[in-house]
């Protein structure tokens, strides 16, 4: 089965996650985040990087709840929604 490429603005949309992720992961060990959210600290990494910019919604779902941060904002910053606001 062929993978059909992502655009960029798909791109874009999980640099923006992964973004948020990483902001609100904090100072936390990503080893330790990781084991909470069921995932290795390279998926994390490569999530935070934005390598990986399609994660699974259960991964999405594991991982905020693991940091913390309601889904509902992981889906802003999927649909771009929370440009200029990751600081708060």
């Amino acid at each position: 089965m062929v993978r059909i490429p992502l655009t960029p603005e798909q791109l874009e949309a999980g640099r923006r996650l992964g973004t948020l992720i990483r902001a609100a992961r904090g100072d936390r060990d990503p080893a330790e985040v990781a084991t909470a959210a069921g995932i290795s600290p390279e998926t994390l990494r490569k999530i935070e990087v934005g390598r990986i910019p399609s994660p699974g919604f259960g991964t999405v779902v594991a991982l905020c709840e693991a940091i913390g941060l309601p889904v509902d904002q992981a889906v802003e910053a999927w649909r771009g929604a929370t440009r200029g606001r990751l600081a708060g």
